[in-house]
């Protein structure tokens, strides 16, 4: 019981924020992960995840019987829900993937902006517990659990400076990362035609090209970064 009360009073107290020239070093360590190609390849596991249980949870809310997640070491995933092949629950379950990271960042920028940074970090721990448990590989359940054990470290582990920095340091790359997915997204369905990608899925059951899907994920993606970015005071509006 003592345990949970101090989960809860580390989750509900509010910190200070970081100091402006901490909070834009934070900013620019998210940037190169994002953006220096050894690191990302590492890193974009993290996105799969969230791009993953966004389907999950989707499909669950559109009345699907979710069937399992698949992680896989080329930084793919696989969501199986049953239900319909094809309507709205379809498509929407399928438009969740590529913007869950994005909106993510927004929740946990909303946090943050609430100085709430230990309690996103517990948030995103009850998260991958919920996922981890519909995981039906070896590698999903390797990175959901080695994803995990980071976050609680710093969650019980670190200074209150640590986890301001981790819990910005997660935001900002959870919107840039989710942004450069979709990029990547358009740029390997120019090389490939007839792609299972959830845009060409999405075009096969409205009938709407894929490019627009693939727009439609950005400006998602933009917008949340944008929004983000006003809450937690890098942009005035």
């Amino acid at each position: 019981m003592d345990v949970l009360l101090d989960i809860w009073l580390r989750m509900t107290t509010p910190h200070a924020g970081l100091e402006p020239i901490v909070a834009w070093l934070t900013v620019a360590a998210a940037a190169v992960i994002v953006l220096f190609p050894p690191v990302w390849r590492l890193a974009r596991h993290a996105v799969t995840i969230v791009h993953e249980g966004g389907h999950g949870v989707v499909a669950l809310l559109c009345g699907r019987r979710l069937g399992g997640i698949r992680l896989h070491s080329d930084m793919s995933g696989l969501t199986v829900s049953r239900g319909r092949p094809s309507g709205p629950g379809m498509i929407f379950t399928l438009l969740a993937g590529y913007p869950a990271a994005a909106l993510l960042g927004l929740g946990a920028a909303w946090l943050l902006s609430l100085g709430y940074d230990v309690g996103l970090l517990w948030v995103l721990l009850v998260l991958l517990a919920l996922l981890l448990v519909q995981i039906r590989n070896w590698f999903g359940l390797w990175s959901v659990a080695v994803t995990g054990a980071v976050v609680f470290g710093v969650s019980w582990f670190g200074s209150p400076q640590v986890q301001g920095i981790f819990a910005l340091l997660v935001t900002v790359f959870l919107l840039l990362g989710s942004l450069r997915t979709s990029l990547e997204l358009q740029q390997s369905r120019s090389r490939r035609a007839g792609s299972s990608s959830d845009a060409d899925q999405l075009a096969r059951l409205t009938h709407i090209p894929g490019i627009v899907w693939v727009v439609v994920f950005v400006v998602v993606q933009v917008g949340c970064l944008a929004f983000s970015a006003r809450l937690l005071g890098f942009i005035q509006i």
